[in-house]
């Protein structure tokens, strides 16, 4: 009987063996049959379940706490090999250093970024979104209205918006979109001829953005979005801040800030005037180190900061401990600490309304530390609530209350000592044994002596003349 390969080339015969011992073996594939071998579908993790794509929701204001979140997640994608990372916006903007640390991690993010603007993308929200590789809009929403300004929503200075202004131009440069748009979304005096007039900031639409190239294009939810992006049937993964990164936000939260502060400067205040370390001191520390390790976190205070606080720590303990009252060391050490509060609120490259805002906030700590301080001596003593935690009455002469008795019948009475007054001793003063203390030059057992003063206890004698006698006690 023939063989069914009877017939066939001698070099197409030795592939097909070479095929079927590979595929028996499950061996390596020999160089040169890849392109033989290449199935029809996708080899690998593709072949059996898509790659999941990171979805990074970014709501609210941008605060300090937002970047580590960021850089937490671009860097899990990485490692998990996502083919994208989806920024999902809906801020009306925030701190400007935060979002620069944000738009540096997404410049060296090892996986494509994406913003999809869901509902609006203002000021900082703007400029994440720039920093991405393409952008995405959902109808309806706003992207722009970039200009900085100070905590009293005032603008800010020429310096920080020309940085502003830069940073954006440098980011349309960089994904190949007109500069001039760019920078018309911060500052309002630049005009975009058939887009934007002078006086007039910048803030585009959907359809504006999508038709300037800003946006690459509208989509209406994330479905869409990855049909758009070529990833149709890849899962999905958001991630959420962590239990840790949700602390760092809220201790640098604006309402937490001052309150850490004004803990952390009361208890120190408070060790101060008492004689050893206790719970305030523990408490003060603990306040300050929770708003100095929050700020380190999110790269506001670095290690000068910390070791300037750790310094005037140093100093105060040096006047607590060492130093007895309140002197150079102490006034040193307190202005180490309010400097390094201060330095640690304004990051790297602060300008003067950032350290004017920040001595503004150590200062309104300072002034809650002493509103508390008044309150708690002035009223806490009288509430109901407290009352068993301090002596209300009070022990006086008048009321009966003596810590002996009085004793005016020794007053000018003749006695003699019973042991030497060095100046403290016992004499013997109308048959009765008492302590007394000499006012003058130490006096030796025998000598006589006469009472002075007796005081709270305290019975004061001198030398006298003579001896008492039965028949005369009171002679001098």
């Amino acid at each position: 009987m023939n063989s069914p390969l009877a017939g066939l080339p001698a070099p197409l015969l030795a592939l097909g063996l070479a095929v079927v011992a590979v595929s028996a073996s499950d061996g390596p594939v020999p160089p040169g049959l890849g392109s033989v071998l290449a199935p029809s579908a996708p080899v690998g993790r593709s072949a059996q379940s898509p790659a999941t794509v990171v979805r990074v929701p970014i709501s609210g204001t941008i605060e300090l706490g937002v970047a580590p979140f960021v850089a937490r997640a671009l860097s899990e994608a990485a490692e998990s090999g996502a083919p994208a990372v989806i920024i999902e916006l809906d801020t009306p903007g925030g701190r400007v250093d935060a979002a620069w640390k944000i738009i540096d991690d997404l410049r060296d993010s090892e996986v494509p970024t994406y913003a999809y603007v869901n509902r609006r993308a203002l000021s900082a929200g703007a400029m994440i979104a720039l920093a991405t590789d393409r952008i995405y809009m959902r109808p309806g929403s706003t992207l722009g209205a970039a200009t900085p300004v100070t905590g009293e929503g005032e603008k800010a200075p020429e310096k920080m918006v020309s940085a502003m202004r830069s940073e954006f131009r440098a980011l349309a440069e960089e994904r190949g979109l007109d500069p001039l748009i760019a920078e018309a979304m911060v500052d309002e005096s630049i005009e975009v001829p058939g887009v934007s007039e002078a006086g007039r900031l910048l803030t585009l639409t959907t359809d504006e953005a999508t038709a300037l190239g800003v946006a690459d294009a509208e989509v209406r939810d994330l479905i869409e979005l990855l049909e758009v992006m070529r990833l149709p049937a890849a899962p999905v993964r958001e991630v959420q801040p962590n239990w840790a990164e949700a602390i760092v936000r809220f201790l640098t939260n604006p309402a937490v800030a001052p309150l850490l502060l004004s803990l952390g400067f009361l208890g120190l205040i408070v060790e101060v005037r008492t004689p050893s370390f206790g719970v305030a001191g523990a408490v003060g520390l603990a306040s300050l180190a929770a708003f100095f390790g929050a700020h380190h976190l999110v790269h506001l205070a670095g290690i000068e900061e910390i070791l300037i606080f750790g310094a005037g720590v140093v100093l105060i303990a040096l006047e607590v401990f060492v130093i007895p009252g309140f002197g150079i060391a102490g006034i040193l050490g307190a202005g180490a600490i309010l400097g390094a509060t201060v330095m640690g609120m304004v990051g790297q490259v602060p300008t003067f309304d950032q350290v004017f805002n920040a001595a503004g906030l150590v200062s309104l700590s300072i002034i809650l530390v002493g509103v508390a301080t008044w309150a708690l001596v002035r009223h806490l003593p009288r509430s109901k609530r407290f009352s068993g935690l301090f002596l209300r009455a009070s022990t006086s002469r008048e009321t009966g209350y003596l810590s002996m008795p009085p004793r005016e019948d020794l007053i000018d009475a003749l006695g003699v000592t019973s042991t030497d007054l060095r100046p403290t001793g016992v004499a013997i003063i109308n048959d009765e044994r008492i302590h007394v203390v000499t006012e003058g030059p130490w006096l030796e057992a025998g000598t006589p002596i006469r009472v002075l003063e007796v005081a709270s206890g305290r019975v004061l004698v001198r030398r006298a003349k003579r001896a008492p006698t039965a028949e005369n006690r009171n002679e001098v």
